[in-house]
Order: structure tokens, then sequence, then C-alpha cells
């Protein structure tokens, strides 16, 4: 039964589908803005989106908990908790927005822009 299995498996072992979700996270963080595949933004949008939450507590649990979810990037979380949480201080959500773009010439793949608001 499928019960409570409502994620996308990518193709990947489970460990290659989460290094995926951290490298997609950890330049979403950076760049603010990026151009992926339909499926990968559905998948990192709540990942983010609980990230950002989180930040906005700001104390050293909360930064130990989000280096050991990205994957001890401190350049990543730094800018999490300094720039980014501060900036959606005062919202509940919805951090972040989706634009499709279509398909991709070469295979067909759906396209997506997922960027902070």
């Amino acid at each position: 039964m499928r019960h409570s299995n409502n994620k996308r498996k990518f193709g990947r072992v489970r460990k290659v589908k989460v290094a995926l979700i951290n490298s997609l996270a950890c330049n979403l963080i950076v760049r603010e803005k990026m151009k992926t595949t339909l499926p990968k933004a559905r998948e990192i949008r709540p990942f983010i989106e609980k990230l950002i939450t989180r930040a906005k507590k700001g104390d050293l649990a909360t930064r130990r908990l989000m280096i050991s979810k990205l994957g001890s990037r401190s350049r990543e979380v730094k800018k999490l908790f300094e720039v980014i949480a501060p900036k959606y201080a005062d919202k509940n959500g919805g951090y972040t927005r989706i634009l499709k773009l279509g398909a991709r010439t070469t295979d067909g793949a759906p396209m997506a822009i997922i960027e902070l608001i």
C-alpha cells in the first residue's frame, strides 16, 4: 500500500534524491530565482518554505537544524538567517512562486521558474 507515500522519486535512490533536493534548495537560497523542471520545482517548494519558516525563529538550535538539513553549507545558512528570514518576518507562508514556461525543446520536459517573492 502507498499510504503517506506522496513524494516524487525522480528515478533515483533515496540518498541521491535527498542530495538533489538539498542542492536545489541551496541554489534557490543563493540565487533567489532559478529555472528547473516543473516536478522538481513542485517538490522543492514545501521544503524551502519550511526552511524559511523555521529560520524566522532565529535561535541557535534552529540554525543547527538548518545546517543538518542543508548538509553543512554555512554560506547558504547564513544568508537564510540574515537576509531571507528577516525579509519575510511579517508574512505567514507563501514565500515562493512557480511560473510555468512550457516544454523543453530537447525532451519535452515541462519547465518552470521558481523564485522567492
